[in-house]
C-alpha cells in the first residue's frame, strides 16, 4: 500500500507506543477513532481507556482483554468472535440500578465516558466460574437431554428439575426497578427506504436523493459506510472511507434525503411497511431530560432495497470457541476501523480469497501473521508469510484464552503453531432475513455457496449488494444504483444516468469446508453450545428437518438467532443425509432481525400512559367530595362517595343504594358508549347488527337492543334512541365501546357499502347524568325547559330537550336501577355545571351522588345482566332474553344462534341466588353443585357471575347462570369454590330481587 493512501485512511502504525496510551497495548493505529479524547469505562470492576468512535468490544481488545463472557449451557469461556450485531458471544450487562441493561452485544455498544459494563452468566468471577463444571459432565448433556432427562419421574418436575431450571436459566439479570428512560413511537413515509449504508445502499440513497425522490436511509452502525470502514480498498482514486466520508455528506446536504444511523429495520411488514428501532441515547450514560431513550418507527416505504450486507460464516473443528478465534473480517474490522490488533502472533484460516485480505492488512500494520492456513490446495501466496495450503486445523490450546493450534497439512502431518488470535473466514453469507419475513424461503447459489434472497420476497423490495450475492465492492455500488433506478421508474422518477466510481470487482474464489471433521468437539453456535456432534445426534434421532433440528438442539434460538450458524448447521444436515443444502432447505427468518427492548415496543403506554385515562366531566366535582376512584375500561369512575363518620367502604354504598330507593340519586355515566347512527338506512342497518328490531321504533322512543356476534353469541347490549326520521343514539357498555364502534365500522364498510347510513362516535362529546329514585322526576321539573310528565314524557321516551334556561340537551326515560329514572346529557363542556345544578336544586330532595358500586347493587337487585354476565360465551337465551332475537329478518348472529347446543332446553339461564344462611358468604364465579353431589366438573351445574350485598334484604345476593334455571326456582344447591374453599348452600330464586313487576320503573 502507498504511503499516500496510508495517510488518507488515517492510520498510524509508525506513531510509538507511548502516544497511544500504556493501557492500550493492542492499538497499532488510530484507525477511525478520535484519539484527541480518552473516554474511561470499567469492566467487571476494573478501569480501562478508550476513544469517541470506539465499541465496548474494540476498547476492551485495545486494552488486551479477551475473555468476555461464558457460554450458555457448558459456560465455556468466551470472546469476541465478530465485529458487528451478528455477535454470538460478547454478551455484557451495562449501567447500573434501574438503568442496568443485560445481555448486550459488546459488538455494538458505543463507549461513552462513565460507562460501566459487566461479565454475565458466571460466579463468582468470569476467569472462575462455577458452572464451568456443566463443562465436564457435557456427555449427559447432549441435545435433546431435556427432553429426555425432565420426563421422569413427574413428581420431580415441581420439587428438583423446575427449581434447578430456574436457577440456572437466563442470561444477564433484569433490574427489578422501573425503567426510568422514555421511548417512543413514530411514523414516516418515504418513496425509498434504504436499509443499509454500505457502499451500495449509499449508491442507493446517491441514485435516489440526486433523483429528487424522497429517501430515508438506516443503518444499524453509529458510523455509515459498512464494511468500507473496516477496508483499505479504494474506491474512485480515493480511500473507501473518505468516499464514503464524502457519500454521506451530499445526503446529508440534500433536504429529501433523511439519515438514520444508530436504526436497525427489524422487521418487513405488509404494504411496505417496515418496523425500524433507532437508538437515539444508547450511547450515553442517561438521555437529556423530556427525550426518548429509543424510537420505534414505522416506516411506510413505496418501494425499499435492501443493502445490509454480508455476514461471515466461521469453519468448525475441535475447540473452536477459545477465546481468541475469531472471523477473520472481524480481525480485520478491528484493525482498520478502530486501531486495534485482535493479537500479537496471528494465525488465519481460511477457505476464500477473501480471508488473504486480512492476513496483508494485519502484515502491513507490522503484526505478526505467524501462518495462513488455506484448506485450497491453490490460490495466492502473500510474500514474507508462511502458507500452508490444502491444511486444515483440527484443534486449538488455551484454556482462557488462544495459546496455539494444531493443523493438519495436505500431507496429513500434523503440528502446533504458536499464536493468540486465528482468524477464521469459510465464506460470506448474504444477510437475507428481511427477504424471508413474508415467507420467502432464500435459494441456494453454488457460486458463492450460499443462501441468496428469493425472488418472492417482500413486494417492492429489492436487494442489493453482498445481500444479493454481489460479494466486490463494484458490484456492491452497480447493484446499488441499479435497484434504486429499477425502483424509482416504476415510481414514475427521471433517473439519470449514475457514473460509478471505479472499485475492485475480483471474483469470488472459494472452496466450500464446513467443518474438519475429527475426534473432540466442533462448535457450531456458540452461545447455545451447539456442536457438530449434537446435529450428528439429531440426525441419528430422526429429527432431520431444519425446523425439528433447530428446536432439538438449540440451534440458532440465541440471542443472534443463528446469524453465524445456520448455515454452517445445514451444510452439516446435508452431508449426514446425503442431500444438497438446497434440498435440506434452511430455517425461516422472523422478525425482530436483533433482538429489541420490551421498553421501545410498549413506547409511551407504560404508567398512566399504558392507556389514556379519560376523567368524566363531573371528575373535579366527585373528587371535592371525596370520592374513591376507579379504573373502568379507559375511564376513571367514582367508586362510592364516602361521608364522615363512614368506617368502610360497604357503609358508604349501602347508603347511596338506600338513599337511591327511597329518595334520588345521581351518577355520571358519561362512560357508556355513544354513537350517533344517521341516515335513510339507519332503520335497517341497525335491523341487521342488532337481534331485534329497529327500523319500527317510534320517533321519541328508546329500545333496548341486544348485539350479537357471528357466532351467535352476545357481543353487547344497550339502548338505542330514536331521535328523528333518520337519527339515532345508540348506547353501549362501557367495556366494549370502542369494540362496537369498530364492528359498525367494518359492517357499514366492508358488509354492506351500498346503505345510506353514517357512524359517529359522540361518547367524549355528551356528559350524561343518569337520575333515578322515586323523586328524580321532581328534581328533573327543576331543570328541564319543558313538560316531562308521565304523560307528556312516558317510559322509554326520548328526545331533545333544553335545560336550564336553553342549553340543548337530550332526555332518556330508561332506567338501569329498577326505579323511575332518567338519563340527561348536554354537550360535555357543560358536565360539571349540569352535576353541580342538579345537586344544588336536589338538595332538599335528598339527592345523593352514587358510584360504580351502587349502581352495581342496583342493577344485581333488579337483576340487570352486566359485565359479569356478558362474558363473551354468553347467549340471549342464557340471559333470558331468547325471545330478543327475531327470526322475522336476518341479523348478524341470528343464524348460528339457533345451533342446537345453544338453544338446548336444560341450557344455562340466568337466576337468581340468595344464601340459605344470610350471614354467609358468596364468592363470585363459584360453581353450582347438587347438594349430594361430588364437586367435580363433571358435577357442575353453572356459576355465579355477579354478587352484591343488598342493603334491602340485609343479605347478600347474586345473579348465576344454571343448567335449566328456569325449571329449578326453589332449589337448594351449593356454590362451591376450589380456589377460595369455601362451600355455601344456596336457594335459587327469580333474578328480580327488587320490584319484579316495573312498578317503581313506571313511576
Amino acid at each position: 500500500m502507498n504511503q499516500a493512501l496510508r495517510q488518507t485512511e488515517g492510520f498510524v502504525a509508525d506513531l510509538p507506543q507511548a502516544a497511544l496510551g500504556p493501557s492500550q497495548v493492542q492499538r497499532v493505529g488510530a484507525g477511525l477513532v478520535d484519539r484527541s479524547r480518552t473516554l474511561s469505562f470499567t469492566f467487571d470492576g476494573r478501569a480501562y481507556a478508550g476513544h469517541p468512535g470506539d465499541t465496548l468490544a474494540s476498547a476492551l481488545l485495545a486494552n488486551g482483554v479477551r475473555l468476555m463472557g461464558r457460554s450458555f449451557k457448558y459456560h465455556r469461556p468466551r470472546s469476541v468472535i465478530a465485529s458487528s450485531s451478528e455477535e454470538p458471544n460478547a454478551l455484557v450487562e451495562l449501567r447500573s440500578g434501574a438503568r442496568a441493561e443485560p445481555n448486550t452485544r459488546a459488538t455494538v455498544v458505543e463507549l461513552w465516558d462513565g460507562l460501566e459494563a459487566r461479565s454475565q452468566n458466571r460466579w463468582p468471577s468470569l476467569a472462575f466460574d462455577a458452572l464451568g463444571v456443566n463443562d465436564f459432565v457435557s456427555p449427559f448433556l447432549t441435545a435433546g437431554f431435556y427432553y429426555k432427562t425432565f420426563m421422569w419421574p413427574a413428581a420431580f418436575w415441581e420439587k428438583l428439575y423446575e427449581p434447578v431450571i430456574r436457577r440456572a436459566a437466563g442470561l444477564g439479570r433484569l433490574s427489578t426497578e422501573a425503567d426510568p428512560d422514555a421511548y417512543d413511537k413514530g411514523f414516516l413515509h418515504c418513496d425509498l427506504l434504504v436499509i443499509g449504508a454500505g457502499p451500495s445502499g449509499l449508491m442507493a440513497a446517491l441514485t435516489a436523493g440526486r433523483a429528487g425522490a424522497r429517501v430515508i436511509l438506516c443503518d444499524e452502525d453509529f458510523l455509515l459506510g459498512g464494511r468500507l470502514n473496516a477496508e483499505t480498498l479504494a474506491v474512485g482514486g480515493q480511500a473507501g472511507t473518505d468516499w464514503a466520508r464524502a457519500a454521506v455528506a451530499e445526503l446529508a446536504a440534500l433536504p429529501n434525503v433523511r439519515m438514520m444511523p444508530r436504526t436497525t429495520v427489524v422487521g418487513a411488514f405488509d404494504h411496505g411497511v417496515f418496523a425500524a428501532v433507532e437508538r437515539v441515547a444508547d450511547h450515553v450514560a442517561a438521555p437529556l431530560a423530556g427525550k426518548p431513550r429509543q424510537i420505534l418507527w414505522r416506516i411506510t416505504a413505496r418501494r425499499s432495497v435492501l443493502a445490509a450486507g454480508a455476514i461471515e460464516r466461521p469453519i468448525a473443528f475441535r475447540d473452536n470457541d477459545r477465546p481468541g478465534v475469531m472471523l477473520a473480517g472481524a480481525v480485520r474490522a478491528y484493525l482498520n476501523r478502530w486501531g486495534v490488533a485482535a493479537g500479537r502472533r496471528v494465525a488465519l484460516f481460511v477457505n476464500n480469497e477473501d480471508g488473504l485480505r486480512t492476513a496483508r492488512d494485519l502484515d502491513a500494520r507490522g503484526v505478526d501473521v505467524v501462518a495462513v492456513i488455506d484448506a485450497r490446495p491453490e490460490g495466492e501466496r502473500l510474500p514474507g508469510i508462511r502458507h500452508l495450503k490444502g491444511a486444515v486445523v483440527t484443534g486449538t490450546a488455551g484454556r482462557l484464552g488462544l495459546t496455539g493450534i494444531t493443523v493438519r497439512d495436505a500431507q496429513g502431518r500434523e503440528e502446533r503453531v504458536a499464536c493468540d488470535v486465528l482468524g477464521v473466514s469459510g465464506g460470506w453469507n448474504p444477510t437475507v432475513a428481511l427477504t424471508s419475513h413474508h415467507s420467502a424461503r432464500p435459494v441456494w447459489e453454488e457460486g458463492i455457496a450460499a443462501f441468496v434472497p428469493s425472488l418472492d420476497g417482500p413486494k417492492g423490495l429489492g436487494v442489493a449488494g453482498a445481500a444479493a450475492g454481489a460479494l466486490s465492492t463494484h458490484g456492491a455500488l452497480a447493484t446499488g444504483a441499479a435497484r434504486a433506478a429499477e425502483a424509482l421508474e416504476d415510481l414514475g422518477f427521471r433517473v439519470s444516468s449514475v457514473d460509478l466510481p471505479e472499485a475492485e470487482d475480483a471474483p469470488v474464489r472459494l472452496r466450500p469446508l464446513w467443518h474438519v471433521s475429527g475426534t473432540g468437539r466442533a462448535w457450531v453456535d456458540f452461545q447455545n453450545d451447539v456442536t457438530v456432534k449434537d446435529i450428528k445426534l439429531a440426525h441419528q434421532e430422526n429429527f432431520r428437518s431444519v425446523e425439528h433440528l433447530k428446536r432439538y438442539t438449540t440451534l440458532g434460538m440465541a440471542t443472534d438467532q443463528g446469524k453465524t450458524s445456520n448455515v454452517t448447521a445445514l451444510a452439516v444436515m446435508a452431508e449426514l443425509t446425503g442431500k444438497g443444502i438446497p434440498e435440506t432447505g434452511t430455517t425461516m427468518f422472523r422478525p425482530p432481525y436483533t433482538p429489541v427492548s420490551m421498553g421501545v415496543l410498549a413506547g409511551r403506554s407504560r404508567d398512566e400512559g399504558f392507556k389514556p385515562t379519560r376523567l368524566t366531566p363531573s371528575h373535579k366535582w366527585a373528587r371535592e367530595q371525596g370520592a374513591v376512584f376507579v379504573e373502568v375500561g379507559m375511564w376513571l369512575r367514582a367508586q362510592w362517595f364516602p361521608r364522615p363518620g363512614e368506617t368502610t367502604w360497604r357503609e358508604s354504598v349501602d347508603r347511596e343504594v338506600l338513599a337511591t330507593r327511597k329518595g334520588v340519586g345521581v351518577c355520571d355515566v358519561t362512560t357508556l358508549g355513544k354513537i350517533d347512527v344517521q341516515g335513510t338506512d339507519a332503520g335497517a342497518f341497525l335491523d341487521r347488527v342488532y337481534a331485534n328490531t329497529f327500523s319500527t321504533l317510534p320517533v321519541g322512543k328508546v329500545r333496548y337492543g341486544l348485539m350479537l356476534r357471528e357466532d351467535g353469541h352476545v357481543m353487547d347490549d344497550g339502548t338505542t334512541a330514536r331521535l328523528g326520521e333518520h337519527e339515532y343514539v345508540m348506547t353501549t357498555t362501557t367495556a366494549n365501546a370502542v369494540a362496537v364502534f369498530r364492528h359498525l365500522e367494518f359492517c357499514r364498510q366492508c358488509l354492506w357499502p351500498d346503505l345510506d347510513v353514517q357512524l359517529v362516535s359522540t361518547t367524549e362529546a355528551w356528559a350524561q347524568v343518569s337520575v333515578a329514585g322515586p323523586n328524580a322526576r321532581r328534581l328533573l321539573e327543576r331543570v328541564v325547559d319543558g313538560d316531562i310528565s308521565d304523560a307528556a314524557f312516558p317510559t322509554m321516551a326520548c328526545g331533545n330537550v333544553t335545560v336550564c334556561g336553553g342549553l340543548r340537551a337530550r332526555l332518556f326515560r330508561i332506567s338501569f336501577s329498577g326505579e323511575l329514572a332518567y338519563e340527561i346529557a348536554v354537550p360535555a363542556r357543560y358536565g360539571d355545571a349540569l352535576i353541580r345544578e342538579l345537586m344544588a336544586q336536589g338538595k332538599d330532595l335528598g339527592a345523593t351522588p352514587y358510584g360504580t358500586e351502587a349502581l352495581g347493587v342496583l342493577r344485581v337487585e333488579k337483576g340487570h345482566v352486566a359485565g359479569g354476565e356478558l362474558n363473551g360465551q354468553s347467549t340471549a337465551l342464557n340471559m333470558g332474553l331468547g325471545r330478543m332475537v327475531s327470526r322475522k329478518k336476518d341479523s348478524i348472529g341470528m343464524v348460528l344462534s339457533q345451533r342446537e347446543e345453544l338453544v338446548r332446553e336444560d341450557g344455562l339461564r340466568l337466576v337468581g341466588v340468595r344464601p340459605v344462611d344470610p350471614t354467609a358468604v358468596l364468592k363470585g364465579g363459584s360453581h353450582f353443585v347438587a347438594l349430594d353431589k361430588e364437586a367435580v366438573a363433571a358435577n357442575d351445574d353453572g356459576w355465579l357471575t355477579s354478587v352484591v350485598h343488598s342493603p334491602h334484604l340485609g343479605h347478600q345476593i347474586a345473579l348465576g347462570y344454571l343448567r335449566n334455571g328456569a325449571a329449578r326456582m326453589g332449589e337448594r344447591l351449593r356454590v362451591v369454590n376450589l380456589l377460595a374453599k369455601t362451600e355455601v348452600e344456596v336457594e335459587i330464586v327469580s333474578p328480580h330481587f327488587i320490584d319484579p313487576e316495573g312498578e317503581r320503573l313506571r313511576g
